[in-house]
């Protein structure tokens, strides 16, 4: 169903129809956000790219081809969008601390936990941690990813695999320096 919603939206959205637009905005944008957030670890840089994404996804919209889902096709734009904008800055993002002024506990373990994931997948190799963002965070199945990154599901599968032992790895060495 979601396919064929997302195909009329395109077909509308290729029409002019601005609704349509908005719709696949608000449907996507926080997946997207969330993608580009994991990869620079800057937000209002995200937010830029985010943007960027959808301004060349709906300027480009004559192009798509429907064989694929919307979402997949958002995913391999924001992936170039990302390669992009470090060739532009030509150095490796600085872990920046995030400083909450939320004083709840549970937030704050919350978010120290997450941001030690974030931490450690940002380590991983680039093949590897473009599998794991997709897996992990955006909760795309393997299938998926094989068919956006156009690789074979048994490398995905290797690639998923491999992230967990060396997240896993990563993990216990950040709980050790801790003790």
């Amino acid at each position: 169903m979601e396919y064929k919603t997302d195909s009329l939206l395109v077909h509308l959205a290729r029409a002019g129809d601005e609704d349509a637009c908005e719709k696949l905005v608000k449907k996507y944008y926080s997946s997207i956000y969330q993608y580009c957030l994991l990869h620079i670890n800057d937000p209002y840089e995200a937010e830029d790219l985010t943007q960027e994404v959808f301004t060349r996804f709906f300027s480009n919209l004559y192009r798509y081809k429907e064989y694929g889902k919307v979402k997949n096709y958002l995913y391999t734009i924001a992936g170039n969008t990302v390669k992009n904008y470090y060739k532009k800055k030509k150095d490796i993002p600085s872990e920046e601390l995030l400083k909450s002024e939320d004083s709840g506990k549970n937030y704050v373990e919350e978010l120290g936990v997450r941001l030690t994931i974030e931490q450690a997948v940002r380590k991983l190799p680039e093949e590897i941690r473009e599998t794991a963002v997709l897996y992990f965070f955006q909760e795309l199945k393997q299938r998926e990813i094989a068919e956006l990154l156009h690789i074979k599901l048994s490398l995905v599968k290797y690639r998923i695999g491999r992230a967990k032992k060396l997240l896993m790895k990563e993990l216990e060495m950040k709980k050790d320096e801790e003790l």
